[in-house]
């Protein structure tokens, strides 16, 4: 005699919250392994279109995996080139910044009619002066090697997921399947003895099972591609619409004459998947910039309103209108989320906690479930 445990709700609501905190603990503690697996399957669905169709050629799934990872190698290290030479600029042109920000520190402090020393006297040079170097130095080889270790990590993750990503889903296929036609067949068994089913109804019973199996695999191959579909067009819309806006303020910096526009436009490119803080961190570093190298505030000021306007444009205007009500996020939720995820995995948490909890809402909202359905109107923008 089977028995049912029936909970009262709220010790059903700390269960729940228990396995939360228990299940974010597991994430920080084991970032190592799953900060890569996560970036591997958001890689795989922004290949998806590409693989599919590849696929569809009857394209062997390991030349698939190797041509991403060409892909993926070829704009990384083309980027990071790109980005070497710039800082390599940089580097050779800070005493000079460094001589501007001086004067700008020392003005500003006698125009204010601050009479400290630190300020009448600043010197960038004397604080930097003062850093350990062998820490800093250790602390970046450290960075280096984890960094290598979690590249590697990353590509082997995703060489399986692209290869394996199919079996997965014929598991899943086969336990949801499973558990549709479970109640059918409880009925089955109560209803006919064994002898009735053999001699009688066995064949009409066997077309009723394989029909409902067949309906239950529509639905799930359905919700599926819907929710794969949403996740797609969230991911590539949102790294389109990134790149277009970084391509067009580096390109508005270069001609304005602002140093280093191409690293302004990649730091545009990755602080806007981190919204409202990505994006004031991506106006208020070129605006100091202007302000240092122009010693301007006028410019200054024309590279701060130029920023904040393409941003306005792409993030608060054409973003909504591209992904579309149904991956819109509540501003406390974008808030919470860039916190927890931060909290969980620091910086690379940050970048990733619009993504995740987009997909979250993504697959929740195609839940018949009321708690469920719930907590995604808790999420929704509206």
């Amino acid at each position: 005699m089977n028995r049912h445990l029936h909970l009262d709700p709220i010790v059903k609501f700390f269960i729940i919250l228990i396995g939360i905190i228990l299940l974010g603990i597991t994430l920080k503690e084991l970032q190592h392994i799953f900060l890569p697996f996560v970036i591997a399957y958001v890689l795989y669905f922004l290949f998806a279109p590409l693989n599919n169709f590849l696929g569809e050629k009857k394209i062997p799934g390991v030349f698939i995996v190797i041509l991403n990872l060409i892909i993926m190698l070829t704009i990384s290290f083309g980027s990071i080139e790109v980005i070497l030479q710039s800082i390599d600029q940089f580097t050779q042109d800070l005493p000079e910044y460094f001589n501007k920000l001086n004067i700008l520190v020392r003005d500003a402090a006698r125009s204010m009619g601050i009479k400290d020393p630190y300020f009448r006297n600043f010197s960038i040079q004397r604080i930097i002066q003062k850093l350990d170097y062998k820490e800093l130095a250790g602390g970046a080889f450290s960075s280096a090697v984890y960094l290598s270790g979690a590249v590697l990590l990353l590509i082997f993750f995703f060489g399986f997921i692209v290869t394996g990503h199919q079996a997965v889903y014929n598991a899943i296929k086969r336990r949801y399947v499973a558990r549709k036609i479970k109640p059918m067949l409880k009925n089955i068994e109560a209803k006919y003895s064994t002898q009735d089913l053999i001699t009688d109804d066995l064949p009409a019973l066997e077309e009723k099972i394989e029909e409902e199996k067949h309906i239950s695999e529509i639905r799930l191959e359905s919700t599926i591609k819907q929710i794969t579909i949403q996740i797609q067009k969230y991911i590539i819309s949102k790294t389109a619409l990134n790149f277009i806006a970084a391509v067009t303020i580096g390109l508005l910096f270069y001609f304005i004459g602002l140093d280093f526009s191409l690293i302004w436009g990649v730091l545009v490119f990755i602080l806007n998947f981190i919204p409202t803080i990505g994006s004031a961190i991506a106006l208020i570093l070129p605006t100091l910039m202007a302000f240092i190298q122009f010693e301007s505030a006028g410019y200054a000021l024309l590279i701060a309103s130029l920023t904040a306007l393409i941003q306005t444009i792409f993030f608060n205007v054409l973003e909504p209108i591209v992904l579309g009500r149904r991956l819109g996020l509540n501003p406390i939720v974008i808030l919470l989320s860039v916190l927890v995820w931060g909290y969980i995995w620091g910086i690379p948490g940050m970048l990733l906690a619009v993504p995740i909890t987009a997909i979250l809402k993504i697959i929740l909202s195609n839940s018949k479930s009321a708690n469920i359905r719930f907590i995604v109107d808790l999420m929704d923008q509206d």
